[in-house]
């Protein structure tokens, strides 16, 4: 044994775990603008993407992850948010508390390395408060991103956002009107100054869903204000596929407004760490906080909502001082109390796929134990930022013959306002597929929660497109006729928790033109409900186009269909993406379609449609898990682009009573095509905040 090789092989071992240390220090440091000639801003792109490496986890403090989550049992539907660097501004603040006319709970972060005593804090209508002990790292907004990242905003429908300001720069800045104390009270008085004042903001609010936030008079700057942060903000922009044009700023200077809970709650999305914002050295401009300011105004518009300033609006009632009568009650700032009743703007139901379980088929077909998380997990990034795979985070990769799995998924429904799901139902020539989890829903007769189904009647192949080549199931209609499809569901179409339209049971066909003589087929069905007490059917086809058998609105008719639902991407042009912006592999041959322009023409299509059609909205599509480098990817797809098309659509069909104001959307787990609902690692809650907001605004 030559043990001179064995000390030299040691030594060399030594040296790379040193080495290794080295690098890694280095990078950190990096990573924290230790190096005064570093030209790379903390919050860049490039940089952001090296140290998530794939892994989305949202940044919490330690002082904020070791408390358990405050005011689970809260109903408040406001918050007041409060950054503290100022002791001796706090007593003014909590003034101000003492206006505000509904219950509300109040987060405080404290960077004044001093004790405070949230006790201080209990006036008013103030129902919960919570210290939160945060280092002087990125002004009042870095403390604001931990709130939004540990989940302590998402029950919230409004925030009023206050801190200790003293901006004592505008002291020697003559062009500027107003000292810093000037401009500080003036914030205050506008924002809080007197109950009358926030009644008529909060009544603003209640009034008009497309409000997203509200500034004092003269804070609502535009493009002329971008100082030194243009660049931050498209660096930002980025992280959701978000181009940022130089004159389309509009944003509330001076860090104070009243906002919508979900513009707030959407900055999960950006998944910010503290290592973005840059070290306090008393700038005024030119920061990851100053541009995230100006971001969330951003936000703000591409999420289909407005900025006005206090002296813009106008009240929908002649707003009073005095508690409620039956002579005020109309007054819309009442629904931010705690007990008002909430009504839904429309009636939300996303696509099913219960595909999360083994079964018999997929264990022949690709091996046992198979499940959709099978191709999920196999998914790899096309382009740098491409959020392949895609993890679940609150759920997990369940499997859905266990029952806690619905409960949980009922639970998420019930906080977006989500009314029921459509169950995708697979039935080939008598044989039902993937039936697991609608018969154990079945079975769960305690479970409230409404549901469909639509009859997936399209081939079964390993291409996962429905069409005639390497089939596994076929759809054999000269086997077992169409006809006895309706006997097969009668089960489910019974159950008190179907859902209807005008007492109608909802069944959806996805290729009816598949079908011969369809109109006659569904005249069987119609006839059998009745007999069984099912009642009437509302028959709906899928919006696809003719490759995928799909039948024109105005054709329906004639195969004895009462309507049709928007199933996107189906139906709907597929503009294509820049390519530059995502930057693909060369091995990518896919198609890269632009997310935000496809929703700015559906929006536009959802405007025509008829009274017997019920639009559609998509999450996202990327079949990369499937097609791997031959994928269709919708590139730019984010929480505020979706918000402002969920909204758009309820507003093209608001002249329908609610019984019919339906939105289809896709999907609330396909995930296998990123058309996913449920909580991710990379966006959180996000999308389904979107359709909190649009539900309950």
């Amino acid at each position: 044994m030559d043990f001179r090789n064995i000390t030299r092989a040691r030594v060399e071992q030594k040296l790379m775990r040193e080495m290794r240390k080295a690098r890694s220090k280095f990078a950190e440091a990096w990573d924290n603008g230790a190096f005064p000639w570093q030209s790379v801003q903390p919050c860049s792109y490039l940089q952001w993407l090296n140290r998530t490496n794939g892994r989305y986890e949202p940044w919490v403090p330690t002082s904020v992850r070791e408390r358990d989550l405050p005011f689970t049992d809260s109903k408040s539907r406001v918050v007041a948010v409060i950054h503290v660097y100022y002791l001796d501004l706090v007593d003014e603040l909590i003034e101000h508390l003492e206006n505000v006319p509904v219950d509300l709970d109040v987060y405080v972060t404290n960077s004044s390395g001093e004790d405070l005593d949230r006790d201080r804090f209990k006036v008013g209508r103030v129902q919960n408060v919570a210290v939160l002990e945060l280092p002087n790292h990125g002004r009042d907004i870095a403390p604001l991103v931990a709130l939004v990242n540990a989940g302590y905003l998402d029950s919230y429908d409004l925030v009023l956002k206050l801190h200790t300001k003293k901006s004592q720069w505008r002291d020697s800045h003559r062009e500027l009107s107003g000292t810093g104390k000037e401009w500080k009270d003036d914030l205050l008085s506008s924002l809080a100054g007197e109950p009358l004042q926030i009644k008529k903001i909060l009544d603003a609010f209640a009034a008009n869903p497309r409000l997203g936030a509200v500034g004092a008079p003269g804070t609502v700057l535009g493009p002329e204000f971008w100082g030194g942060d243009l660049e931050l903000v498209r660096e930002l922009g980025k992280r959701v596929g978000l181009p940022i044009e130089q004159d389309e700023l509009q944003f509330v200077s001076g860090s104070m407004y009243w906002i919508r809970g979900f513009v707030l709650q959407g900055l999960r999305s950006l998944c910010l760490h503290g290592l973005d914002f840059h070290n306090e050295m008393g700038q005024v401009d030119g920061t990851t906080a100053h541009a995230l300011e100006r971001f969330i105004g951003i936000a703000t518009t591409e999420a289909g909502l407005t900025i006005q300033e206090t002296s813009d609006l106008e009240a929908s009632s002649q707003l009073s001082n005095e508690a409620p009568t039956p002579g005020n009650e109309r007054e819309d700032w009442h629904r931010f109390t705690a007990d008002s009743p909430r009504i839904p703007s429309a009636r939300f139901l996303p696509f099913y796929l219960p595909q999360f379980h083994p079964s018999e088929v997929n264990d022949e077909s690709w091996g046992k134990g198979f499940t959709e998380w099978t191709n999920v997990t196999q998914a790899r990034p096309a382009f740098p930022g491409h959020v392949q795979p895609l993890v679940p985070s609150e759920l997990g990769y369940y499997d859905l013959r266990i029952d806690a799995v619905r409960e949980q998924q009922l639970a998420l429904e019930k906080y977006a306002g989500i009314e029921g799901f459509m169950y995708y139902y697979y039935w080939f020539s008598g044989q039902r597929v993937l039936n697991l989890p609608i018969e154990a829903l079945s079975r769960q007769k305690d479970l409230d929660q409404p549901f469909c189904l639509m009859w997936a009647n399209e081939n079964w192949t390993r291409t996962w497109d429905g069409m005639d080549s390497e089939v596994i199931l076929n759809q054999r209609y000269d086997k077992v006729p169409a006809e006895s499809f309706i006997d097969d569901v009668l089960e489910f179409l019974k159950d008190p928790r179907y859902l209807r339209i005008d007492g109608r049971a909802i069944l959806a066909v996805y290729r009816p033109a598949q079908i011969d003589n369809f109109k006659d087929i569904v005249e069987i069905w119609r006839t059998r409900a009745r007999e069984q007490g099912v009642g009437e059917l509302e028959i709906l086809s899928v919006d696809v186009t003719k490759q995928f058998d799909g039948i024109d609105p105005e054709s329906l008719v004639r195969y004895g269909i009462d309507g049709h639902l928007g199933f996107p991407p189906h139906g709907i042009e597929w503009p294509r993406a820049v390519r530059k912006e995502a930057n693909p592999s060369h091995r990518f041959t896919g198609h890269l379609v632009s997310y935000r322009r496809m929703s700015q023409i559906a929006s536009a299509k959802a405007v025509t449609t008829d009274q017997g059609g019920f639009p559609g909205v998509m999450v996202n599509f990327d079949n990369t898990s499937r097609k791997k480098w031959n994928a269709d990817i919708w590139y730019g797809s984010n929480p505020y682009t979706f918000h402002r098309w969920l909204m758009d659509t309820v507003d093209a069909i608001s002249d329908r009573p609610l019984e019919r104001r339906i939105v289809f959307i896709n999907a609330w787990n396909e995930w296998a095509e990123s058309a996913v609902l449920e909580p991710t690692q990379r966006w959180g809650r996000t999308y389904l905040q979107a359709v909190r907001n649009v539900v309950f605004s």
